[in-house]
């Protein structure tokens, strides 16, 4: 990496507002993972970031603007995963029912979109260098009052997630926080997909998480790794992707490749064993 043409972008407005954003996303997103890797909701993640794109596609549309657009399906698709899926196999049945519908959709109303087509590329791969001041200012509300919700339910949150059952015996109101959980899902996956794209999601919404738990059993290890996985593959893919400027290579294709590259060395070094030894999550004292 030549480190004076990195110095040198880094110092544009545009670098600037990427890297701050990267950070953002990465500390939210790195937040939220353990519990989208607790909760098997994996498929939850990838079914609201693609079932954005017909709502981002209608928003660019309608008013010019992908990303709120995105925004209100998310938060649909949330309301609908939260009351019609309330066991897992209920939950995959109806984002699977109601995916490929809205992905055609989608691409039928694209067909409308005559703007310019990088908007359109956008949706699905996201554009970090057009990240702007205002762009920052309402990313760093909605990470500040995600991460606070998420403090502030953390334990009982963890404790619903890892048993249910249990949680639910203890007077825990494992609905309520479950689909007040997929709201804070949503609202993530709709600013990761800024990033990173609606195809790409899981590169940041899932992968920190599965990775943190190659090392460590404990919940709060896993979310503190899972942040700095989630920082490494967001800060470092942009920084690479700056060495690559003048190509049409996009900074998604970076972080994902860095945020894949962490996992297989996570599973490497399980393999030699200097990962940890293979068990359950536990839930602490505390939150039972």
């Amino acid at each position: 990496m030549n480190v004076t043409n990195l110095t040198t972008y880094i110092q544009y407005p545009f670098a600037e507002h990427a890297l701050i954003a990267a950070t953002l996303i990465a500390v939210v997103s790195g937040m939220i993972a353990p519990f989208v890797a607790a909760r098997d909701m994996a498929f939850a993640v990838h079914g609201t970031a693609e079932l954005a794109f017909p709502s981002a596609v209608a928003g660019l549309l309608i008013v010019n603007d992908a990303v709120n657009g995105a925004l209100v399906g998310s938060l649909v698709v949330a309301t609908a995963i939260g009351f019609l899926g309330a066991r897992h196999s209920e939950r995959n049945t109806a984002i699977g029912v109601i995916l490929a519908f809205g992905l055609g959709l989608g691409i039928f109303l694209l067909s409308y979109y005559h703007g310019y087509a990088a908007e359109a590329t956008n949706i699905l791969f996201g554009s970090i260098v057009s990240v702007t001041s205002h762009d920052i200012v309402v990313l760093s509300a909605i990470a500040a009052a995600v991460l606070i919700v998420i403090v502030l339910v953390y334990w009982p949150l963890l404790f619903a997630s890892i048993d249910p059952e249990v949680a639910e015996a203890r007077g825990i109101r494992t609905r309520l926080l479950g689909l007040l959980f997929v709201y804070l899902l949503a609202i993530t996956v709709t600013e990761v997909a800024q990033i990173v794209g609606t195809l790409l999601v899981l590169s940041l919404a899932i992968t920190p998480a599965a990775t943190a738990r190659r090392f460590s059993a404990n919940p709060l290890a896993v979310t503190v790794l899972s942040v700095v996985f989630a920082l490494l593959a967001a800060d470092g893919g942009f920084l690479l992707s700056l060495e690559f400027i003048d190509s049409n290579i996009k900074a998604s294709v970076f972080i994902t490749f860095i945020s894949f590259g962490i996992y297989l060395l996570a599973r490497a070094m399980e393999l030699i064993g200097l990962g940890r030894s293979r068990g359950r999550v536990s839930t602490p004292a505390h939150a039972r």
